[in-house]
């Protein structure tokens, strides 16, 4: 049974108060309910605040991890940040592959495959980021879009390093555009990565969490929630507001409950 994950991607944004106020409100509304832990719910701040996020969530179960990571271990690599170091901080997951990473700071295909080889090789959980943009799609051409991206980590790292792997589908058209995949258009986009995957193993295929990041928000959070393939989201400016996250969150509980009822029954 694939456990449900809502990861909040603050994005370059923030200050100590701020991060302060946030993290105060996410635990506030985390510890009102028994019910959130049966979720994963990760927060995601930019490199400077990880030390102080590490420290306000050292007593609860919300997990934290970094957007980004460099290829290489510790050396003459000024400004960049190694897997260990994020490690050595109690980050669980990092990002990769983001599509902000890709379009504005010009990540390949080669360098996303070996930051994702990094974050396994230091024990993370990568959370690979794959989408099309809005002509790719114009064109016809998500399927293959997504294939190449996909195909390019499972040559570089192999099938077997997806079993401590998230995949997160972001449709670039979607985020930050108001604009939002129907449950149905993302549903059908998650069942071909998850078929992709389970052309080179069916049981990672079946274990993997594939999360929507296309612009979640609390309102249209439970109608993608509710798609059998979408096990998640990754959220942007709607996890710099408490209220909004923990809305998320709730809606993935639900579904979660609902999910852990039938297996139950089906006993």
């Amino acid at each position: 049974m694939r456990k449900r994950l809502i990861a909040g991607n603050w994005k370059m944004h923030g200050s100590q108060n701020q991060v302060h106020q946030l993290i105060a409100g996410i635990k506030n509304g985390v510890a009102q309910s028994s019910a959130f832990s049966e979720i994963d719910i990760l927060v995601c701040p930019p490199f400077i605040y990880l030390p102080a996020v590490q420290k306000e969530l050292a007593d609860t179960t919300i997990l934290w991890g970094a957007q980004n990571l460099y290829v290489g271990q510790q050396g003459a690599f000024t400004g960049e940040i190694a897997g260990s170091m994020l490690a050595d901080v109690g980050c669980r997951y990092v990002l990769v592959g983001h599509s902000e990473r890709r379009t504005i700071f010009g990540e390949s295909l080669s360098i996303v495959a070996e930051k994702f080889k990094a974050a396994i090789a230091a024990g993370l959980i990568p959370i690979l980021c794959v989408g099309e943009s809005e002509a790719e799609r114009e064109r016809g051409d998500t399927e293959k879009v997504i294939h190449t991206q996909l195909q390019s980590v499972f040559d570089a790292a192999g099938i077997n390093a997806f079993h401590q792997a998230v995949i997160a589908y972001e449709p670039v058209w979607a985020i930050g555009t108001g604009m939002t995949a129907t449950p149905a258009l993302a549903e059908e986009v998650h069942a071909y990565i998850r078929q992709l995957i389970a052309k080179n193993n069916v049981d990672i295929a079946k274990a993997i969490r594939i999360l929507y990041g296309g612009s979640m928000k609390a309102d249209n959070a439970a109608s993608l929630l509710s798609m059998p393939n979408i096990d998640g989201g990754l959220i942007g400016g709607a996890s710099l507001d408490a209220n909004s996250f923990l809305t998320i969150c709730a809606a993935a509980c639900k579904e979660q409950s609902t999910i852990n009822e039938m297996k139950v029954n089906q006993r």
